[in-house]
């Protein structure tokens, strides 16, 4: 028998990152008021870390899902998959073309599109789906603050971000 209640461990559990950059930010605040400069000093810096990954954990846990969906999502090696059942596949972010956030058949999906067309529909409430924020704020001029606005919209979001055509011209070869 557990003193805690099953919905209180995994409201835990899901906050816990958060949860360790609080305890960090608190520790470094002590340490800095204990007396003296040297002291001051390093509880400053760890209170700063833990600030940092407070506001990054925070970030996060809005962008995790509340309830699970259909599927895994994996990201490994900047290669996003995304395993559902009997369907899945796998993209690059490097290759994303376009990124957006649409309504298929009542379940809200991230719609991932590479360079060569290929199309990856994944949940936004897939388990693992939360790691797709650190994949996705890697895109050049994206930021985190536009993906989270996009997944608290009610409304489709279609186009999030679209990769920039290249500048460099290229000439074939003689």
């Amino acid at each position: 028998m557990s003193l805690i209640r099953p919905e209180v461990a995994r409201r835990l559990l899901r906050g816990r990152e958060a949860i360790a950059a609080a305890v960090t930010l608190a520790l470094g605040l002590w340490i800095a008021t204990r007396g003296g400069w040297v002291l001051a000093g390093l509880g400053g810096a760890v209170a700063l870390i833990g600030g940092g990954l407070l506001v990054a954990a925070l970030q996060r846990l809005r962008f995790a899902p509340s309830s699970l969906g259909p599927g895994v999502v994996e990201v490994d090696e900047g290669q996003i998959a995304w395993f559902g059942p009997g369907v899945g596949g796998f993209v690059s972010v490097a290759d994303l073309a376009d990124l957006g956030l649409v309504t298929v058949q009542g379940l809200r999906v991230w719609r991932l599109r590479q360079t060569d067309g290929q199309l990856l529909l994944v949940p936004v409430d897939a388990q693992g789906a939360e790691q797709l924020f650190d994949a996705l704020t890697t895109l050049p001029g994206i930021e985190g603050r536009r993906l989270l606005a996009a997944l608290e919209s009610p409304a489709d979001t279609p186009m999030i971000w679209q990769h920039a055509p290249s500048r460099i011209l290229r000439f074939p070869r003689a």
